[in-house]
């Protein structure tokens, strides 16, 4: 086993050595480490393995640390655990290293480090809060933050991390947990605490997920007093323990469990979940199935010390159920608690005998078996490597723009006279030295103690500017008191607020924006150090545009809200995109017509022109119940939009690189191809799918019984461990030599004519795996790396539950053979998701905005936001026709040849012969014109729930007669709004509509 993975510490840790089973090497070596250490201890010391004290706390401006009572503790109890509080990096570690060597039974070292070592550490720079990376719609940035950590902590001799929070922030009042929180939303909150777990825990590190049952909505400081929630267990159920069981599964090492009275699971007065068996026992334990080891909060807190002093809270914690005593505070007393709970029956010796060997087993696959002195040398330095460029990632996808009145605002134009007024400082910070030395900004403040008169003196200071910039600074983090703003401050934002040319920025909590009720346009922007000044800078002038979306609803701001449009792909009103809306409206009654038929429960809709998106709207919901609506961010399932989106964008990437020849075949490429009927296909005639492959191959129904449907037995396991890798669906993971048998059924199949047109998805199944093996990445590495990340298309991945909040993605199929369940957020597509959901036919997830960029850029001949991937000569080869025998462009689908005298043209009667695009088996469209600089996309789960049996869509032309209503919609461009030409003929008669 390596130490890597941590997977649910050793599978149940203590039952490995218990229940006598078959032993690898690894475990018996483990064994025998936890056998030699626990033959050290006398029965006081085993109960002090248990406990974990605190080795240092903040006086005034000083770090104090108590490193000789500890060392009293360890010599006299062995004491288990130290859990690391105030003190700079070299301090901490030269007094671990003391303790460490003094330790006979190696100390297993804690942190509370939800930001990583610098939330503690003085020297070292924290990460962002969680809210702020809640803030971002890339989950694999989370993972990176949470991998950094965990290698901060591995430097700094830490084995443990109480992290993530996994509490939802449902009370904005929350003075406890607030801003450590991810957000409201639980989806997103199960998704980024998974994220940053698999990071820490792939360090190394075991990772905390606290505090269970959920300390969300509360609105009494545990540190103070015993929180109260009165919720019944399926309203728990349903919201706060949602992602407490979805890490478990996750296979999370530890849980810490929070102090809260919650009646419906203990109605024990004032008995805190911490304390309560029925909580620990009973609900995490039992019913959730949770065998890693669980760590009390703090037991000095008022929570639980107000009601269980002097020891009894410490003996209470273990008769619930609990592994380890975080800060018991008297650790004599707790002893002594303890083994009175014993005599009277309520412990046992075997019990404490169990829970000591696991955390032993726990110490030694954490590496304390092969303990070092913490190395010293630069170790700040070392700590705080690669901090800086991780944060401006995140500022960069968390900043969020919440509203915009007036969009020429942004970006800023150089040359404009601005005035910034700096709230909660009084002197200049980087955010105002940036925007005088960039702008000539002229600058003024307004101070937390300064009075009304003042604000009234700089209110009639700053009129007659072109734009005035608010900045919010030093405010509380904390809700209390209005995060501590003063009365003078609310007047000043209150008054400027109304003028329609300022721009607010709140550099913290974006609770604190319920007090922007007449901002025009505001920007949050979660964090008030120097890289969050230059992120907010970066926007103001156009460098980067705003990802963020709000983590939290903050008044008149619901949860999601953040325009995250770009300055080079905008949305506009039609008639500046060159469409006429009254034209457009048409959508509206073909969209409804479709839902009202059930042809799909819901669709997205957008149209853009001249690089300017004049249509954008969303109908319908996520499926049947209505219960979930389409928006405008619903991620969908590409279906065969992948081959372009995907596979395609690669092949012309690595073609004018060099690197892949069209004229070469598969054998030239994929050593195991070699030898087979496979190996002379030309990757030209791939790419046109006619080198004579088979259509499709259900490579599932060898793994099911063909009468029920249901799996056999040996090819799927419910739980990713062992050979069993490979996720096709919730609950069901493949076994990884699989994938060998499928390249055999592909091998095997058999070869159609050559210079035959049969579309083929095995053609991009090899046209995916040359992708990753020319370039050494996985195809979803490669693409994702090479298009998505620079053009910001935050939203498009293959495997996006590893991305995307699943209450985003839209559903599919309830499927009736092989995976037997509701298919969302795992690909539709059965031959990819036996891929890992990584394939070159199916398995990429986007939404309309950022396939939309993707394909401007193609339109704009391979260039946007500044940023070339490609070049027009590549883009013109691919789209053009390059078969005799087929409409098809090169990997691009195109309009029938013979359009003008078809029955039923294809994909519409306008489309031009430039046009190119893609269809998807789940209602998916795809198209961009060049001869009119447009583009087409219509994204829908038609596929939920009964798959392809629906064929409403399909035989009512759905996506084809709204695609027409767009070019009916066309203007022409000596008719544009704003052209003289256009002024003039309004003047006549309405603008000429293009007709097919």
């Amino acid at each position: 086993m390596t130490r890597k993975n941590l997977i649910l510490l050793s599978l149940l840790l203590l039952s490995i050595i218990t229940q006598g089973q078959q032993k690898t090497k690894g475990r018996a070596l483990g064994e025998k480490w936890v056998d030699q250490n626990f033959s050290q201890l006398n029965r006081r010391q085993k109960i002090a393995q248990l406990m974990v004290v605190r080795l240092s706390e903040k006086r005034g401006n000083e770090a104090v640390f108590f490193e000789k009572e500890v060392a009293g503790y360890i010599k006299k109890y062995k004491i288990g655990s130290v859990c690391l509080f105030q003190g700079n990096a070299v301090q901490q570690a030269l007094v671990l290293n003391q303790l460490q060597a003094l330790s006979k039974v190696p100390l297993m070292v804690c942190i509370d480090g939800e930001t990583g070592v610098g939330m503690r550490f003085g020297d070292i720079k924290p990460f962002p809060d969680q809210l702020t990376m809640g803030a971002m719609n890339d989950a694999s940035i989370v993972y990176r933050v949470g991998r950094t950590i965990g290698l901060q902590c591995k430097n700094a001799g830490i084995q443990v991390n109480y992290a993530p929070v996994v509490d939802i922030n449902n009370n904005p009042d929350n003075p406890v947990i607030n801003f450590r929180s991810f957000g409201q939303d639980k989806y997103k909150v199960s998704l980024y605490g998974s994220r940053i777990t698999s990071g820490m825990q792939d360090a190394g590190i075991m990772a905390c997920a606290k505090h269970f049952p959920g300390h969300g909505d509360v609105s009494v400081d545990s540190h103070l007093d015993l929180p109260v929630i009165n919720k019944s267990l399926a309203q728990l159920d349903s919201l706060e323990l949602f992602p407490f069981k979805s890490l478990i599964r996750e296979n999370v090492g530890s849980v810490m469990v929070a102090h809260l009275y919650i009646p419906a699971i203990d109605t024990t007065s004032n008995r805190a979940t911490s304390l309560s068996k029925s909580n620990v026992t009973g609900l995490l334990r039992e019913q959730f199935g949770f065998k890693g080891i669980t760590f009390t909060d703090a037991l000095e807190m008022k929570g639980v010390a107000k009601f269980y002093p002097k020891g009894e809270a410490a003996a209470q914690s273990l008769i619930a159920g609990n592994d380890m005593l975080c800060l018991p505070g008297d650790i004599k007393g707790s002893i002594k608690k303890i083994r009175k709970a014993i005599r009277k029956g309520q412990l046992s010796w075997p019990e404490i005998d169990r829970r000591v060997k696991k955390v032993l087993l726990a110490k030694y696959h954490l590496g304390l078996d092969t303990l070092k002195p913490i190395d010293t040398l630069n170790l700040s330095l070392r700590l705080n490597a690669g901090v800086d460029e991780l944060k401006k990632e995140v500022y960069k996808n968390s900043i969020t723009l919440l509203a915009l009145q007036d969009a020429e605002l942004l970006p800023l134009k150089h040359g404009t006279r601005v005035a910034f007024v700096g709230l909660g400082i009084e002197q200049e910070n980087h955010f105002a030295a940036q925007l005088r030395k960039l702008y000539q900004a002229d600058c003024y403040y307004l101070g937390s103690k300064s009075d009304s008169t003042r604000a009234k003196h700089l209110l009639q200071q700053t009129a007659g500017y072109d734009v005035v910039i608010i900045g919010m600074h030093s405010y509380a983090r904390f809700p209390a008191k209005n995060f501590g703003i003063s009365g003078a401050t609310f007047y000043l934002l209150d008054q400027l607020q109304k003028k329609a040319n300022v721009i607010s920025f709140a550099f913290g909590n974006p609770y604190a924006i319920k007090d922007f009720k007449e901002a025009k346009n505001i920007i949050a922007c979660y964090e008030d150090d120097e890289l969050m000044h230059d992120t907010a800078i970066d926007l103001l002038e156009g460098k980067i545009t705003a990802k963020g979306k709000l983590p939290v609803s903050v008044d008149r701001f619901p949860f999601g809200t953040g325009i995250t449009t770009n300055f080079y792909l905008p949305v506009v009103s039609p008639e500046r995109a060159g469409l006429d809306s009254a034209t457009l409206m048409g959508i509206d009654s073909i969209a409804k017509n479709a839902i009202a038929n059930g042809a799909t429960p819901g669709c997205v809709v957008l149209a853009a022109r001249n690089g300017k998106i004049g249509f954008f709207k969303a109908y319908g919901h996520l499926d049947y119940s209505k219960k979930e609506k389409t928006t405008l961010q619903t991620v969908y399932d590409l279906a065969s939009v992948t081959k372009i989106s995907a596979t395609n964008i690669s092949v012309m990437k690595l073609y004018e690189e060099g690197r892949l020849d069209l004229q070469k075949t598969l054998g030239d490429y994929l050593p195991w191809v070699r030898g087979t009927d496979k190996a002379g296909l030309k990757v030209f005639d791939i790419l046109l799918h006619q080198a004579g492959l088979v259509s499709f191959i259900p490579f599932y129904r060898e793994t099911i019984e063909i009468k029920t449907g249901q799996p056999k037995a040996g090819y799927y396991q419910a739980q990713p461990g062992g050979i069993y890798t490979i996720r096709v669906a919730e609950g069901m993971y493949l076994r990884k030599d699989y994938a060998d048998t499928i390249k055999t059924r592909i091998l095997k199949s058999k070869m159609g004519p050559a210079n035959r047109y049969v579309y083929s998805d095995n053609d991009f199944i090899f046209l995916g795996m040359i992708v990753e093996q020319i370039t050494g990445l996985t195809l979803d590495e490669y693409v994702r790396n090479t298009f998505y990340l620079p053009l910001g298309m935050t939203n498009t991945a293959f495997k996006p539950l590893e991305h995307t909040p699943l209450n985003t993605i839209a559903p599919t199929e309830i499927e009736k053979s092989f995976r037997l369940q509701q298919l969302r957020g795992d690909v539709h597509d059965p031959g990819a998701a036996m891929f890992g959901g990584v394939a070159g036919h199916a398995g990429l997830f986007s939404n309309a905005y950022d396939l939309a960029q993707l394909y401007q850029l193609l339109l704009n001949g391979g260039e946007l936001h500044g940023v070339r991937l490609l070049k027009k000569e590549t883009i013109a080869y691919f789209t053009a026709y390059q078969s005799s025998i087929s409409r098809r462009g090169i990997g691009f689908d195109k309009p029938e040849k013979d359009n003008a005298t078809r029955v039923t043209p294809y994909p519409t009667i306008s489309a031009s012969p430039q046009a190119f695009g893609h269809t998807g088996f789940t209602g998916i469209g795809v198209w961009a014109d060049p001869k009119e600089n447009l583009l087409y996309i219509f994204l829908s789960n038609r596929v939920n729930p009964d798959g392809g049996e629906n064929t409403k869509l399909l035989s009512t032309d759905v996506r084809g007669a709204i695609q027409e209503v767009v070019y009916k919609a066309i203007i022409e461009e000596d008719k544009t709004p704003g052209s003289s030409r256009a002024i003039q003929s309004q003047q006549l008669k309405p603008a000429n509509r293009r007709r097919p």
